[in-house]
């Protein structure tokens, strides 16, 4: 890893809101990092209030949405809550329709089939509304490009309401609101939230009418809370809160459906990461490997025992996507191998009987292993589809276009993008993006870089220093867990690799004269046995270990060197 300290802050500033806080200057650093420079600042994040979440009719074209709403109602038309089968989607489904089922019962939800329709609205999910004489379709996570499928809808009488927030085109479908605070004409004062965020906007502006204050709302905000987690959408501003206060209700009051997720795992207080790696695949599990209504239907059961079948099912899927996960991974390191790919400056890799539904999750476990842009293709049809992913700093979706004439179609972002061709322009695709990132990659961008928040003594860690770190969750994107150096520590001798394949380590470190000793474990960093003879630095963070019963602080180490 190439280890990268954060820029440095005013010395000044950095001991004033020490002073102020009554806090090490290390977390007081970390947090001007953070611009969080003042003591109301400060509070602020440290006690998120719900009196900062914003009022829903900032965004544009709520009020048309509401009305539109309203109208259904008032005239009992069936209304169809249409959302894509990832995470963000299903929740977005399942908080819209068990908000509106509340107030109105002619309400429906659709989740697109991730083979036979694809991502986002089809035109499939509009017939099936026209068939079943739905006039109103919310649409959400998706729809923000759909300008010929809302256009399809309207030929039928059926209206639309688009509540997304990925980055807009430069024309707008024609429906009767589009909510997505990334519209350049939104004045909506955040503009990161995620699909089931936007969703959650709209239940709340419904709720004005009805004299219902957000305390009315803080049950749905389990599924908000996973589905922030689960998008990796910046874990600040209004995102932050919703985070903060929906992981308490996951602790204290989940839905059942969540509660059945967490009835199979051993875990009895869940943070964002354990959201993240427990619950979310879950969810994800049902549209990669069935169909992702089972997830709505697990996210909406209220009988318990009932979810708990569901989750037992969910269960099986997530298993087999595990197993074919791993299958394939092997499948994929196998012919990256073959080909003596180590000098490539890209990885593409094609099996026409790989899984399309965790082509994905293995182009990241590639890049895990090689760090270099991906993609992973199979047979779908008569056409290949690939999922791509990138490294931090490289905009694969540009490369993908400069691939374009050998590309039916693509889509995505910076980091993450999907496309569909024809087989016989697999090879001159292949050569094609191979040139165009040796090209334009920045040659150290093939190495991972990692933050230094803050260089310390590891005696600096005291149960204080830990509390104050720990109450800086929920931590995401723009508020990572905070990253530390220490230099010339060593290990007590009994240093190891552990795990099945021995390929993790476990160290007991200590710095200096002073004996004390902190567990350390690296993942994935077992083959760094031989660097601990000696004083070495490492880069860790930090985090809670429990064993038998007894608690105590332990380093989550990301590099040794």
């Amino acid at each position: 890893m190439r280890w990268t300290f954060q820029e440095d802050i005013d010395t000044n500033k950095v001991q004033q809101l020490a002073k102020e806080l009554q806090v090490d200057t290390a977390i007081a650093k970390i947090l001007c990092q953070r611009k969080i420079d003042t003591f109301e600042a400060a509070k602020n994040y440290f006690r998120p209030s719900l009196e900062s979440i914003h009022n829903p009719f900032l965004m544009k074209d709520m009020d048309l949405a509401v009305e539109r709403i309203e109208k259904a109602i008032a005239n009992k038309e069936n209304i169809l809550i249409y959302g894509d089968y990832d995470v963000d989607g299903t929740t977005a489904v399942s908080l819209v329709s068990s908000y509106l089922k509340t107030i109105h019962t002619q309400v429906s939800t659709y989740i697109p089939d991730r083979y036979a329709e694809g991502y986002g609205i089809s035109y499939m999910g509009i017939d099936y509304a026209h068939d079943n004489d739905f006039s109103l379709i919310i649409a959400l996570d998706c729809g923000i490009k759909a300008i010929d499928k809302v256009a399809y809808a309207s030929q039928k009488n059926i209206d639309f309401i688009i509540c997304d927030h990925h980055k807009p085109g430069e024309t707008l479908p024609k429906a009767v609101a589009v909510l997505n605070a990334k519209r350049v004409d939104c004045n909506y004062p955040f503009d990161e939230l995620c699909g089931c965020g936007v969703g959650f906007k709209l239940i709340q502006a419904l709720g004005v009418s009805r004299n219902q204050s957000i305390a009315h709302f803080l049950p749905y905000l389990d599924l908000v809370a996973t589905a922030i987690a689960a998008d990796i959408v910046p874990m600040n501003g209004e995102n932050r809160v919703l985070a903060y206060f929906g992981l308490q209700v996951i602790n204290d009051a989940p839905r059942n459906g969540i509660k059945a997720i967490i009835n199979q795992t051993k875990k009895t207080v869940l943070t964002i990461t354990d959201v993240v790696f427990i619950v979310a695949p879950r969810i994800n599990a049902a549209g990669r490997m069935k169909h992702g209504n089972y997830a709505v239907e697990l996210l909406t059961e209220m009988d318990f025992e009932t979810a708990l079948d569901f989750a037992a099912s969910i269960e099986i899927f997530n298993a087999d996507r595990k197993d074919l996960d791993k299958k394939i991974t092997n499948e994929a390191l196998i012919q990256i191998i073959d080909n003596d790919e180590e000098e490539r400056f890209s990885s593409v890799v094609y099996q026409e009987d790989w899984h399309k539904g965790v082509i994905g999750i293995v182009a990241s476990r590639l890049i895990e292993k090689y760090y270099r842009p991906t993609l992973v293709f199979t047979k779908s049809g008569t056409k290949l589809a690939a999922s791509a992913r990138s490294v931090k700093g490289f905009d694969v979706y540009n490369a993908l276009e400069a691939c374009s004439e050998y590309v039916e179609q693509f889509g995505g972002h910076k980091y993450a993008a999907g496309l569909t061709m024809l087989p016989e322009n697999y090879d001159k695709f292949k050569a094609k993006f191979e040139e165009v990132v040796a090209k334009t990659i920045d040659k150290k961008l093939l190495t991972e870089e990692v933050f230094i928040d803050s260089e310390i003594d590891l005696s600096e860690i005291t149960p204080k220093f830990f509390r104050i770190i720990a109450q800086m969750a929920p931590f995401g994107p723009m508020n990572m867990k905070p990253t530390f150096k220490t230099t010339c520590v060593r290990d007590n001798g009994y240093g190891k690799q552990v795990g099945a394949d021995k390929n993790h380590l476990k160290l007991n470190v200590f710095q200096g004269d002073n004996k004390n000793t902190f567990n350390a474990i690296g993942f994935n960093l077992g083959d760094k046995l031989t660097l601990v003879k000696n004083d070495f630095d490492i880069v860790y963070s930090l985090d809670e270990n429990e064993w038998n019963g007894r608690k105590s602080i332990q380093l989550l180490l990301k590099d040794l060197k």
